[in-house]
């Protein structure tokens, strides 16, 4: 299910299957907190991390690699992309690529842009990484802005079924409220049968 632009908001899958993404880390403290609420369900995760970031904490990378979560591109330095040269924005995901394949060994094949500014320049750029560009349904929970954790909670259970992608952060700023609503919903998906998959493992079930 793809908007104009190719972004990929939900699968079409009979699989009662969901995927939980995070942006802008890796965090020390909230992300390796993701990766024991994940760990405790045997479930997986797709992180869009920042270039930036990753040089930081690169044993955070490894961490979540070797965990068998995905990491998607989400740029260096965490820009509005149809604001910079054509140039700019090539650079912004060519130097995110190269980090993510020389922490983990392995190219990543997902993309999303900060913000979700994108248009049709943007778009041909990202193709020429041959990268399927991300959003997610849940956009109007807005855990960025720590609303509430209820709010969190509430507003991303509208947007739940199969095939469903979520956005959550764990960089940039106190996450407390998103992991604590990322806590509550994986114990209730996990009881309602939902599986935990990475972006990746979503695709491959798509009925399309």
């Amino acid at each position: 299910m793809t908007n104009s632009l190719g972004i990929i908001n939900e699968v079409k899958t009979d699989r009662k299957a969901i995927a939980f993404t995070f942006d802008d880390g890796p965090n020390p403290l909230y992300t390796k907190q993701l990766l024991e609420i994940f760990q405790q369900v045997s479930g997986k995760a797709t992180f869009f991390m920042i270039g930036e970031q990753m040089e930081k904490h690169p044993e955070v990378v490894a961490e979540v690699f070797e965990q068998n979560h995905e990491i998607g591109n989400h740029t260096f330095t965490h820009p509005g992309l149809t604001k910079l040269s054509e140039e700019e924005c090539y650079l912004e995901l060519e130097k995110t690529e190269k980090l993510i394949t020389q922490l983990t060994g392995k190219q990543p094949v997902l993309f999303r842009p900060p913000y979700i500014d994108y248009n049709e320049e943007t778009k041909k750029i990202v193709e020429r990484f041959q990268y399927k560009t991300i959003g997610a349904l849940n956009g109007d929970a807005l855990d960025w802005e720590q609303p509430g954790v209820q709010f969190i909670v509430e507003k991303s259970k509208g947007h739940i079924r199969n095939g469903s992608i979520l956005i959550f952060h764990d960089g940039f700023g106190d996450r407390s409220q998103s992991i604590e609503a990322v806590r509550l919903l994986v114990a209730e998906l996990v009881e309602e049968g939902y599986q935990l998959v990475t972006v990746s493992e979503l695709l491959e079930m798509s009925n399309a």
